[in-house]
C-alpha cells in the first residue's frame, strides 16, 4: 500500500543514492592549476606576460580538459603545449601539443597511463612560445589543486 511515510522513505532513499553518486563522481576527478610567467622559463626571461591554466581530468577515462589564458606576450604565440616529464627548473620535450596557441587555449585529450602518472606527480608544464622567445616566453608547472 502506498502511504505518505512510504513515499517519504522512497524520496529519502533516492536523494541518498543521488548524493552518494555525485560524491563518488567528484572523487574520480582531479583538478589542476598553473601560473605562467617568464620567470618560470628555463632559462628565465624578462617577459611581462602572464597566464593561467585550469584543468580537470576524469581519472576513470583519463580525459584531461584544459583552458589556458594569457596576455602581454612580446608578439603572437607561435606554439603552445604541455611538456614533460620535468620538474621545475628542468626542460622536457612536448608531451601533448595544442591545436591552437591563441588565447584562450581550450582542449581535451585522453592520456596514457604514463602521462597520467607524470601529470599527477607534477611533472608537466604548460609553455607558450613566441618568435622573440622560441624556447618559450611563459611557462607554468601544472600542479594538483
Amino acid at each position: 500500500m502506498i502511504t505518505l511515510p512510504n513515499i517519504l522513505r522512497a524520496g529519502l532513499l533516492a536523494a541518498a543514492v543521488a548524493f552518494a553518486g555525485s560524491a563518488m563522481a567528484q572523487t574520480d576527478a582531479a583538478a589542476f592549476t598553473a601560473t605562467l610567467s617568464g620567470a618560470a622559463e628555463v632559462p628565465a626571461n624578462a617577459s611581462a606576460a602572464t597566464g593561467s591554466l585550469e584543468a580537470t581530468m576524469d581519472k576513470s577515462t583519463r580525459v584531461l580538459r584544459w583552458k589556458i589564458t594569457y596576455s602581454g606576450l612580446s608578439g603572437p604565440a607561435t606554439a603552445a603545449h604541455f611538456h614533460g616529464p620535468a620538474m621545475p627548473g628542468a626542460n622536457a620535450g612536448v608531451a601533448l601539443p595544442f591545436t591552437s596557441a591563441a588565447s584562450p587555449i581550450e582542449g581535451q585529450a585522453t592520456l596514457t597511463l604514463e602521462q597520467v602518472a607524470d601529470l599527477m606527480a607534477g611533472k608537466w608544464y604548460a609553455n607558450v612560445h613566441t618568435a622573440a622567445n622560441p624556447g618559450g616566453e611563459i611557462r607554468g608547472q601544472v600542479m594538483v589543486k
